[in-house]
């Protein structure tokens, strides 16, 4: 749930054991609404509303009740339960920070508690329509199990009558990509701590069977201090260790060339997006420029030699090679490892510590954030399941 990104997420299975869901032909009326949230990115408009959402923190077991919902409603339980009007917390449309792969990223404020979230909104038509269902729900589990000082965390999850709505943590200080296009690049120190964060993270979430696989700048948020947290676990899944994944999928230039071919690969596919990642911070550029699909990206990738700017400290130098390494199995993958890198002598990878102190170049980039009041026309004609979620206030 970070900012806004023009790269191209690829996803094509090609495992053997084909999966033909039983509502492939669940296409009716209702599913099949239109809505004019789609529209939020491409006007560039915030909306100020109200919205009530179920204060529910754990799916509720299954009641007979609900084995008589519409198809469309009982696919994505539990991970998502049913919207109800009750008296909750009441929120408010900010606007929209956000343009994801299905649906936007909107910043809602908590009016009880005086608190910002991130609202993902994923309309249930188009997780049909792309066979992403699983992965959907998945992605609540996941970061319902993980609880990790450089996550972002999640908070509500819900279901309307044909969007999903998932609630999370708002980072105030935007993404990491946005101090990279501003910074232009990424001085070695800040570096240093910015991969200890993320070192730390991949090592937790690789330690509970989960890879992110789609590890790069714009899904890595900055909270008030400056510090990451690692957002957006649309296409993690669990992977326990001995297993593979076939899928093609995550950011063209960030993906490891296991993955551009379709697989096997495992968990040591995020150390090379993290390669990629701390490359292009320090030298300003990606270490292979993007291409349109992955066969091309593979045949650069392939070819590539990663030489570093002769700027980069011998140390760093070393640590890309070793996480750029195209040979899965001798990548950079333990925690032990990076303890003992010259990059990271004397650094520490405790979460507690590396928060000691606030990052000074995030801050001295992002001290202010300035909210752009909306213009709440052309938003009157949402579809009557965002009608009853979100209050509008226009005139009669």
């Amino acid at each position: 749930m970070g900012a806004a990104s023009s790269d191209t997420k690829s996803c094509t299975s090609l495992s053997p054991n084909l999966w033909v869901p039983p509502w492939k032909g669940l296409w009716n009326g209702e599913i099949q609404a239109s809505s004019r949230l789609s529209q939020l990115w491409d006007t560039g408009r915030t909306v100020k509303n109200k919205l009530k959402t179920s204060h529910q923190t754990s799916p509720p077991e299954e009641t007979a009740a609900e084995r008589t919902l519409p198809q469309c409603t009982s696919l994505f339980l539990p991970e998502f339960p049913v919207w109800s009007p009750a008296a909750q917390p009441e929120l408010k449309i900010l606007g929209c920070v956000a343009k994801g792969s299905l649906g936007p990223v909107l910043k809602v404020l908590n009016c009880t508690e005086q608190k910002i979230f991130a609202l993902k909104v994923l309309p249930k038509g188009e997780i049909l329509r792309r066979n992403t269902l699983r992965q959907c729900k998945e992605e609540v589990s996941i970061q319902r199990q993980v609880k990790h000082s450089f996550i972002q965390c999640l908070g509500e999850s819900w279901q309307g009558q044909c969007h999903l709505f998932i609630m999370c943590n708002y980072c105030s200080y935007g993404d990491l990509y946005s101090l990279w296009i501003s910074a232009k690049h990424i001085d070695e120190d800040t570096t240093r701590l910015f991969a200890a964060e993320l070192v730390s993270v991949l090592v937790y979430l690789h330690d509970l069977g989960i890879i992110h696989r789609d590890v790069k700048m714009e899904n890595i948020l900055l909270d008030e201090r400056g510090h990451l947290k690692l957002s957006d676990f649309g296409l993690s899944r669990h992977l326990p260790f001995g297993e593979r994944a076939y899928t093609i999928c995550g950011t063209l230039q960030y993906m490891a060339p296991e993955v551009l071919t379709g697989g096997p690969y495992s968990h040591s596919a995020d150390w090379f997006s993290l390669g990629v990642l701390l490359f292009s911070l320090v030298s300003g550029e990606f270490p292979v420029a993007p291409t349109t699909n992955h066969m091309s990206m593979l045949e650069r990738v392939n070819n590539a030699t990663y030489d570093v700017p002769e700027t980069i400290s011998r140390g760093l130098s070393h640590l890309l090679k070793e996480l750029l390494c195209k040979v899965p199995r001798q990548r950079l993958r333990y925690l032990h490892q990076f303890k003992s890198h010259i990059f990271f002598r004397g650094m520490t990878f405790d979460p507690a510590l590396l928060q000691k102190f606030p990052v000074d170049l995030v801050l001295n980039m992002r001290k202010s954030e300035v909210t752009v009041q909306a213009d709440l026309s052309g938003f009157e004609d949402f579809d009557w399941d965002l009608k009853q979620t979100f209050q509008f206030p226009f005139p009669a």
